[in-house]
């Protein structure tokens, strides 16, 4: 079974193929799909998509990008929207300081509300970081200090230090094409060196970040085993076990997710 963790399937690169890109997904053994909402109005479309199918599920949340267009957010607003039960995690959220589409301090607080939901719901955060590993690494053992909670960093690319306290504090991690990229060997270093076995996921955030051989071109669900093979090679696992490895994680993370019969 292949579970692709992070999908964009509302996105308008979609717009124009979304059933013969969900078939090619079928084909390609992609049992379950995450649909990943990054802004409240956009919650709707996600949930739409989640509803056509018994094995796609949704999230909601705000990416740090859009956090300034969301500064009257509460944790309630959060909590309603996470009772629906195709929503399966809080986010995407997070902090992104390469692009500062939003102020930092903006960045912050949205982050700190949807910690305060994901511990009040007890669903999962799913975490987007980029050059702001000093912070992320900080608010994470100071929150978790204060009361537990789970997360996945998503896509990750940062650090070895905020990889080490993601995976002391127990949280999961999820792979994707990057890990192809030829000037990627840093990511590929924290995958083989401080990822814990069971704690590691597949996605392919289309429609971004295509795998080699498709980089720079429309991501989509089929490519996931691309990902799933570097994977494997990367870890020295088989196929079959780089398969059962990210599905059982999955499932551990995400328990309010059913299991295909």
């Amino acid at each position: 079974m292949l579970i692709e963790t992070h999908a964009n399937m509302h996105h308008e690169k979609f717009a124009d193929d979304l059933p013969q890109v969900l078939k090619r997904s079928s084909e390609a053994g992609v049992s379950v799909l995450v649909n990943i909402c990054c802004q409240m109005n956009e919650f709707a479309d996600v949930i739409a998509l989640a509803d056509l199918d018994e094995n796609t599920w949704a999230t909601i949340g705000v990416h740090p990008h859009h956090a300034d267009k969301h500064q009257d957010l509460t944790v309630d607003d959060l909590l309603e929207k996470a009772e629906h039960p195709k929503v399966i995690a809080i986010g995407e959220t997070g902090l992104d300081y390469f692009y500062d589409y939003s102020p930092k301090q903006i960045q912050i607080d949205n982050f700190l509300k949807h910690i305060e939901a994901a511990k009040t719901s007890g669903l999962p955060m799913v975490i987007h970081t980029r050059d702001a590993d000093d912070d992320m690494g900080e608010i994470l053992q100071e929150e978790y200090r204060k009361r537990a909670f789970n997360f996945v960093l998503h896509s990750y690319t940062s650090g070895e230090n905020l990889a080490r306290i993601g995976a002391r504090l127990g949280g999961f991690f999820s792979v994707n094409g990057i890990s192809t990229f030829k000037n990627a060997q840093s990511v590929r270093d924290v995958i083989i060196n401080i990822m814990p076995d069971d704690k590691i996921m597949l996605e392919t955030d289309c429609p971004y970040l295509a795998p080699v051989p498709h980089r720079g071109r429309r991501n989509e669900p089929a490519h996931l085993p691309l990902i799933r093979d570097q994977l494997a090679q990367l870890k020295g696992w088989t196929a079959n076990e780089a398969e059962h490895l990210t599905t059982e994680a999955f499932f551990k993370l995400f328990p309010k997710a059913q299991r295909p019969l």
